[in-house]
């Protein structure tokens, strides 16, 4: 039982709410990304999603691609990535989740990566690209190494394949909130709500809900139907302003229904 295993299962025992913000890794320079870590993890964040800087995303909106496209005009590599958390990881207790896609993987190395990332020690991947149908490519190895695979399901994903998603792992199900690219928006479709109830009604995992959350009162409005939320462009946003007691009114947002909640 790896680090996110435990995190997730408290999480559902007891009934708890949780935070997960996203870094690109490189932004602004790898010698950033130990800090980003241990303020996030001070701040109260539940774990880390960290961003593996990529030329060509699918998923990513406009200000997560900037981002990586700074990273890799700083020299950002995979291997200095693993090796900076591997760096920061003795003194980092919360569990510490890569995203990134298939081509960096492969090119890398598929055992390669997944060696190396444990003994970094990270403890979750998520691959936008890889459907379920295709994860016998890399399951194996992550299930070797201890690393939780975390699958996404989306508005338009029917409900056996969200129940089959949910079976599957010991991580939490990514529960996607818009049809369509990371970034913050405005509001929600009205259909957001029922989305994620009908997810957690399927779902023996936590349910995060992630893309378009941006402000505290985001936070507040999904989180009352889900295990916890992800907040990726927006503290991608504020740690470029060095905004960071926006990013703790984030994450305070979260833990305070999470303690009315209990």
């Amino acid at each position: 039982m790896n680090r996110l295993e435990k995190v997730m299962k408290g999480i559902k025992e007891n009934n708890e709410k949780a935070f997960i913000p996203y870094i690109m890794a490189g932004d602004g320079g790898l010698e950033a990304l130990p800090q980003q870590i241990t303020f996030l993890e001070k701040a109260g964040a539940t774990a880390i999603e960290i961003g593996i800087p990529f030329s060509d995303p699918v998923a990513d909106g406009p200000v997560i691609q900037a981002a990586g496209i700074r990273a890799l005009q700083e020299g950002t590599t995979l291997k200095a990535v693993i090796q900076t958390i591997a760096a920061v990881r003795p003194i980092v207790h919360i569990p510490l989740i890569f995203m990134t896609y298939m081509n960096p993987i492969v090119a890398y190395g598929m055992e390669r990566f997944f060696e190396e990332s444990y003994h970094a020690g990270v403890d979750g991947l998520i691959l936008p690209d890889l459907p379920i149908e295709e994860e016998g490519i890399l399951a194996p190895l992550a299930e070797k190494y201890g690393i939780e695979i975390i699958r996404l399901v989306t508005l338009t994903s029917p409900l056996e394949r969200i129940r089959e998603i949910s079976s599957m792992g010991n991580g939490f199900i990514y529960a996607v909130t818009v049809n369509g690219i990371t970034g913050a928006r405005n509001g929600f479709d009205k259909r957001i709500k029922e989305h994620l109830k009908r997810v957690k009604s399927v779902s023996a995992l936590p349910v995060f809900a992630g893309f378009g959350i941006s402000t505290p009162s985001h936070v507040e409005e999904m989180i009352h139907y889900c295990d916890g939320v992800i907040v990726g462009s927006k503290i991608v946003e504020l740690f470029r302003q060095e905004e960071l007691s926006a990013i703790e009114e984030l994450i305070k947002a979260a833990n305070i229904i999470g303690t009315i909640k209990k």
